[in-house]
């Protein structure tokens, strides 16, 4: 399907041109969220009626997000969570989470607006982006700690969590000993 894109698209287009997407990715993303109309050539006529107050409002739009970057870049935020002497999560932090501590925090921002690959699943300092609009993408330092004093010696770069590493040499010392007493007890 061919569409006109009302707004930049990351790793699809500018604002006006017409590209060929899938018939899936337009009919439940780009037309629902109103970031693109169908190629057809009324729209094509609509579009270019409209197009000095849509580039009047997208630019409206990244001065509103550049003034929200300039607060939000770098910030740090804290989210206190459960986890094991090892440092992994009992659950894990997602995007919901990270947007109520932003909005917690003073600024708002929803959950599309975080881009996170994969949910954090381990204590310790997260950096995380954050794209306020199509062109302004921040990032800020999610501090996922037990508790608010584990969150502040982690913040100043002390290790939280020790992972215990066992010394294989001295296992098999152990393992060969009680083995040699185990033997030595049943032939007597």
């Amino acid at each position: 399907m061919e569409v006109i894109l009302l707004e930049r698209v990351p790793k699809l287009g500018q604002m006006g041109e017409v590209v060929r997407v899938r018939d899936g990715f337009a009919r439940n993303f780009l037309l629902p969220q109103g970031k693109a109309l169908r190629a057809t050539t009324a729209n094509k006529a609509r579009f270019e009626q409209q197009r000095a107050q849509l580039e009047a409002r997208n630019l409206e739009l990244k001065s509103e997000a550049e003034k929200v970057a300039e607060k939000l870049n770098g910030e740090s935020f804290v989210v206190l969570r459960q986890a094991g002497e090892t440092g992994v999560l009992y659950g894990s932090v997602a995007t919901r989470d990270i947007a109520e501590v932003l909005t917690a925090g003073g600024f708002s921002v929803s959950r599309q607006q975080i881009v996170l690959n994969a949910p954090i699943k381990t204590l310790g300092l997260h950096t995380v982006p954050v794209a306020l609009h199509p062109e302004v993408e921040v990032s800020i330092t999610v501090n996922v700690a037990r508790s608010a004093e584990e969150a502040e010696r982690q913040q100043r770069g002390e290790a939280v969590f020790t992972r215990e590493e066992t010394n294989l040499d001295d296992l098999g010392l152990e393992v060969g000993a009680a083995l040699a007493d185990a033997a030595g007890e049943e032939q007597v």
